[in-house]
């Protein structure tokens, strides 16, 4: 059975940003993290709470520019 996710609020990821960066974040439903592209990193978030700690975060690959 699939498991199925709360929505982050939109109005709570407008004032996020990466606390690394300080660029903004978007966020990946399907992996339940808020990904920072300008950093390359991805914070989880565990029940229902995002963990905003650089320590915390999953290293991802930057998309090569265009």
């Amino acid at each position: 059975m699939a498991e199925t996710y709360p929505q982050i609020d939109p109005k709570l990821l407008e004032i996020l940003v990466c606390p690394l960066s300080k660029s903004p974040l978007r966020y990946d439903r399907d992996a339940q993290e808020l990904i920072s592209d300008q950093a390359g990193l991805a914070y989880p978030i565990r029940d229902g709470i995002p963990i905003m700690l650089v320590d915390e975060a999953r290293r991802i690959e930057k998309a090569p520019a265009p």
